[in-house]
């Protein structure tokens, strides 16, 4: 058996007996230190230990879209008219689509965002020809200039009233102007307004009469305006739409349209018109223009994967546009990029929401207000499109 003095004596760690030891305030200090380091120490490696943290990076999608991002959307304008509302997409690249139509479907709403029809499908409206007559030469007013006081007065007198709703600062209007003129003197001629009266043609000055042209949601100009027996509301299958002419603008392709209207009027409907002379209100069956003319945008755009923005806008090639006079507030109900996450991935994205910084989708119920009234200036800064970037997710 070794002994234990024998195992001590291979000791390499010997202790020093405590009486030769020495305590100094030096040492004291330093030990004090060292135990607050390493208090501080453990407290900070505690912390990071409990902290959540979020790292971002950059990396190569591979998804099955290539180099391609599509975009769904659903937004409801309920000032702008289907009749101008306009998709475009434009990117850094240079690629530029306007008035996509493919992918997007267009809805007349209410104030209340409530489609009042089937879906709006535009028409002939886009690309004039003939703007005017291109001939030179000395012309006078034939059409009636209307105001907010006599508009009413003549829209109920006569079965047809066509107006030009114009600006004298719109070059489409400056070059409808003569053969608008031409076409209403010819018509005077036929349509005796004394005689026979069937058909007046008529012009509202939209910078003397604002207040007349945003009752009947004009936003473009020229706009002319069809109204039958006081409404220029037109019901399709229980969808109102106001009537507007879209055809050629010279004097030829206007006559002929304005015959076409007046051909299914009986002569003897404006005589009995004009022989009521009580001073009485005429029944006309008269309907009132829809309080507003909003637009529900929704539908998807695929878009490249570079910086870029996607517009919703009034647009027209032969129309002008007045920024003051429209309004694009607008609620949004959906926005989103990328494929359509499952039901398991929403929840989940949901149930980590508060930790990564907020909600999967922050523009989902957003509203964009402007109000026209007492915002004007501010509005014309916004108004002729909205814009949202993409290309960064």
């Amino acid at each position: 058996m070794i002994s234990a003095s024998k195992l001590k004596s291979v000791d390499f760690y010997r202790k020093i007996p405590r009486d030769l030891t020495e305590a100094s305030l030096s040492g004291a200090g330093l030990s004090i230190m060292a135990a607050f380091s390493m208090m501080f120490l453990f407290g900070m490696e505690l912390n990071s230990y409990l902290t959540v943290s979020t790292s971002t990076f950059i990396i190569v999608d591979k998804s099955t879209d290539a180099e391609f991002l599509r975009i769904d959307f659903n937004i409801s304008f309920p000032a702008l008219s289907c009749e101008f509302a306009s998709v475009d997409v434009s990117d850094v690249l240079g690629t530029s689509r306007l008035n996509i139509t493919k992918t997007v479907r267009r809805f007349s709403i209410d104030p209340n965002l409530i489609a009042t029809g089937s879906e709006f499908h535009p028409g002939p409206v886009p690309k004039i020809n003939r703007h005017g007559d291109d001939i030179e030469e000395e012309y006078a007013d034939g059409s009636v200039s209307l105001t907010a006081d006599n508009f009413e007065k003549f829209a109920r007198q006569y079965p047809i009233l066509v107006v030009n709703f114009y600006a004298p600062w719109c070059y489409w209007s400056n070059r409808l102007k003569p053969s608008w003129e031409r076409t209403a003197k010819i018509m005077r001629e036929r349509y005796d307004p004394e005689m026979d009266g069937r058909i007046l043609l008529g012009k509202v000055d939209c910078t003397e009469e604002g207040g007349l042209c945003r009752r009947h949601h004009i936003q473009g100009y020229p706009s002319i305006r069809i109204f039958r027996r006081g409404s220029d509301v037109k019901e399709n299958h229980g969808h109102h739409d106001h009537e507007s002419y879209y055809g050629e603008r010279d004097t030829e392709s206007l006559v002929v349209a304005m015959e076409i209207l007046v051909a299914p009027v009986p002569r003897e409907f404006h005589k009995q018109a004009l022989d009521d002379k009580s001073g009485q209100t005429i029944d006309t069956s008269k309907r009132p223009a829809p309080l507003t003319s909003g637009c529900r945008i929704e539908g998807f755009v695929r878009v490249k994967k570079v910086p870029g923005n996607l517009v919703i806008s009034a647009h027209s090639g032969a129309h002008s546009f007045d920024p003051s006079q429209i309004n694009v507030s607008h609620v949004i109900s959906q926005f989103s990029f990328g494929k359509q996450l499952s039901p398991q991935m929403l929840s989940e994205v949901k149930r980590l929401s508060p930790f990564v910084g907020g909600s999967h989708d922050r523009l989902t119920g957003r509203s964009y207000i402007t109000n026209h009234a007492d915002d004007v200036n501010a509005n014309a800064t916004m108004a002729m499109n909205r814009s949202y970037l993409f290309g960064r997710r």
